[in-house]
């Protein structure tokens, strides 16, 4: 039996490709197991699926001053020791990893022992994880083309990011009753991220008198957000978040305004969903959702809006405009290199185990 370790952490982003790839790799008769910190989000995300599960300790190599810089090495070490132990315990014949400072040790641990350990990168720069760890890897996945430039040209691969399979098989019908919305009006769909925007939602829920004319508005506002004032509104339905009912909800939906994270915008692609990408400000993050966002708009996938323009005239008019071309936008995401990720990456997973 093939046995793969699966590593990546710190973040959902860091773990769902990983579960997006379990049910291809079971098919495939792997014998599955995932290292990550102890007690970070991924233990949780990755033991629903009776996955086995190893912490080891975790440290982060922040790029400015904290007293923690001074400690959190000797957790790095101390995770590379637990790393190569496992790993030694385990004898894998590949590791994939997802990212995140727990995959560092994982990957570096993996080199030391000869056992190929295939990466990710979920952003158009590498973050600082992957940077320490692409010296170690047999190959480098990423989302975009504009990343190969940043990679070693024998180790890069323009996969796209591996999305879970049940997304794809959404139910319009089974999202119109959920959302209790009427057949035949289109439906925008609205996601803020994970933890919602108050700013995006406050700009949306302005606009709600122009939009209800036409549109349906489905409104994941995160945990928090709800606004009792437009609670029973016709047309419109919202949500703190959606859990299994989210293949239907992105079926209903004729476009989508989204934040510009890598592994959502990755999903929009694969759903093939016209959007308006509104990415998360440079103040606010390292600047790299402004930067995939501006990749897919390039690409013709996308109409991007930067949050400091953000406004109820600007929104509004990029609605009306995606709504009226989006079949262009769905024409542009069929031709593209980023399709069918899973199979790719499980192909490049197959390839490392046959050489090794």
């Amino acid at each position: 039996m093939k046995r793969i370790v699966l590593t990546g952490g710190g973040t959902a982003g860091h773990v769902t490709p990983n579960i997006a790839l379990l049910p291809r790799l079971k098919e495939l008769g792997y014998d599955i197991h995932y290292i990550g910190s102890y007690d970070g989000i991924e233990r949780k995300l990755i033991e629903q699926y009776k996955i086995p599960y190893y912490g080891i300790s975790s440290g982060k190599l922040r790029r400015y001053f904290d007293w923690k810089n001074f400690s959190d090495p000797f957790k790095v070490i101390k995770g590379y020791g637990q790393a190569r132990a496992l790993l030694r315990k385990l004898k894998p014949d590949v590791v994939f990893s997802k990212g995140g400072f727990v995959s560092v040790p994982v990957v570096m641990a993996a080199k030391h022992r000869k056992i190929p350990a295939i990466i990710h990168e979920s952003d158009i720069s590498p973050g600082l994880a992957n940077k320490l760890a692409i010296p170690n890897a047999y190959k480098v996945c990423c989302n975009f083309p504009e990343t190969l430039k940043y990679l070693p040209s024998d180790k890069a691969v323009l996969t796209g990011s591996p999305i879970r399979q049940e997304l794809l098989s959404g139910n319009r019908l089974n999202g119109l009753t959920y959302c209790q919305f009427k057949l035949g009006k289109p439906v925008i769909m609205v996601v803020g991220g994970s933890s919602g925007s108050q700013f995006i939602n406050d700009v949306v829920r302005s606009l709600l008198p122009d939009l209800l004319k036409d549109y349906q508005i489905l409104h994941l506002c995160g945990k928090g957000h709800l606004d009792n004032s437009w609670k029973d509104t016709e047309g419109y339905a919202q949500f703190e978040y959606a859990n299994k009912e989210l293949s239907d909800m992105f079926a209903l939906a004729d476009i989508v305004i989204s934040r510009a994270g890598a592994n959502a915008i990755c999903e929009l692609l694969a759903l093939r969903k016209p959007n308006i990408l509104i990415p998360l400000s440079a103040n606010a993050s390292r600047g790299d959702q402004i930067l995939n966002a501006r990749s897919f708009e390039r690409q013709g996938f996308s109409i991007v809006i930067e949050e400091e323009h953000l406004n109820n005239i600007v929104l509004l008019d990029a609605i009306q405009k995606l709504f009226q071309n989006r079949s262009s936008y769905v024409d542009a995401m069929a031709q593209s290199e980023q399709l069918n990720s899973v199979e790719k990456v499980v192909q490049l997973l197959e390839q490392a185990v046959a050489q090794n």
